[in-house]
């Protein structure tokens, strides 16, 4: 495989790298073996599974897609006199009765977005009949793609078909740029989207990695917690005997508030070394409204009220609506009108998610 990479380089320079196995994917099989390593001393990289560990980047994707994903949505037929609803289009229909046999529109919407939002792409195939009318809307998920760039100037699809829940069969199938729905985040290159999580690792690892400081601390914290000390030299073995019977009696929380007694001239001496005495509370807070800073989600939005009232919960609602969801809209209807309505050189019909609603 080493080899068929190289030659690829050699040939064609424009295609995307894409590692052998995702650890995104891999993740599904291990539970929280990410979140595990990272609790760990050897670094490991920041995948968009990894970063939905921290409860702000989920928090704010799922009020970016689920908000988008509630919203109604219309198929309008361009006229000269204007334009005007219509129920008829294949789109329309999927709007009603669901994009594909597993997705309603709603999930549809919510999975494209959250996608674009985590990995900076979001591709779905277009699926239509011998009249070439939409029939399904199929999500292709980004770890198992490719993208080429033709000598053409076309961007191609390379797709690893998926036919379990973990992973592809290994077989490759070619998709134009006509035959699939591509939701870009910013681009460095035009071409292809780059994930937040890349732009901005530091700030999200930062907050993963004080969430699993916090997890280990009160894992380990002995209760009462202090020092026991005593005249005597212990032996090694006394001294693991000793550490072994605090570590059992009162470390946990299931130990909590348990009578500590000790013999052989030991004495406890109390400790307190607090998260807030060390400020990891503050440092915390400041990491949960960086994350939101870099999605442009109001903290009230993902329920960080610190700051709030009423009166700017209310206008933070407004700002979120113009600010966070009006671009990702617009970005949405774009993607539908130079892909899914692309017939001809004219565009016949266009989306429109009302944001009203």
């Amino acid at each position: 495989m080493g080899l068929l990479r190289r030659i690829a380089d050699r040939f064609d320079p424009h295609v995307e790298q894409r590692a052998a196995v995702e650890p995104s994917w891999q993740a599904l099989a291990g539970g929280s073996a990410d979140w595990t390593a990272l609790k760990g001393a050897a670094p490991i990289p920041l995948t968009p599974r990894l970063a939905e560990n921290f409860a702000t980047v989920t928090a704010c994707v799922s009020a970016i897609a689920q908000a988008i994903g509630s919203l109604p949505a219309w198929i309008y037929r361009l006229n000269d006199d204007g334009r005007e609803v219509d129920d008829k289009h294949g789109v329309a229909r999927l709007i009603r009765a669901g994009v594909n046999q597993y997705q309603s529109w709603p999930e549809f919407i919510e999975w494209l977005v959250s996608q674009a939002l985590l990995h900076g792409n979001a591709l779905a195939e277009i699926k239509t009949d011998r009249n070439g009318r939409v029939t399904e809307l199929m999500p292709l998920p980004w770890p198992m793609v490719t993208v080429v760039l033709l000598p053409s100037g076309r961007l191609a699809y390379d797709v690893s078909d998926i036919n379990t829940l973990y992973g592809g069969t290994g077989k490759v199938r070619r998709l134009l740029d006509s035959e699939v729905l591509h939701l870009r985040d910013r681009t460095d290159d035009g071409l292809v989207g780059r994930s937040r999580l890349s732009r901005c690792a530091g700030a999200i690892r930062l907050g993963l990695t004080m969430s699993a400081f916090s997890e280990t601390l009160y894992d380990n914290r002995a209760t009462p917690s202090g020092v026991l000390s005593t005249d005597q030299t212990l032996s090694p073995e006394q001294g693991e005997a000793l550490r072994a019977a605090v570590r059992e009696g009162w470390r946990g929380v299931r130990n909590a508030g348990e009578l500590l007694v000790m013999s052989s001239g030991l004495k406890f001496t109390p400790l307190t070394i607090s998260p807030e005495d060390a400020e990891l509370l503050s440092a915390r807070r400041f990491s949960t409204e960086e994350v939101a800073r870099l999605y442009q989600v109001p903290p009230p939005i993902i329920g960080i009220w610190d700051h709030s009232t009423f009166t700017n919960s209310e206008t933070a609602g407004r700002w979120f609506a113009q600010f966070t969801l009006s671009p990702w809209i617009r970005k949405l209807e774009e993607a539908f009108r130079r892909s899914v309505f692309s017939y001809s050189t004219k565009t016949t019909h266009e989306l429109e998610i009302d944001l009203s609603g």
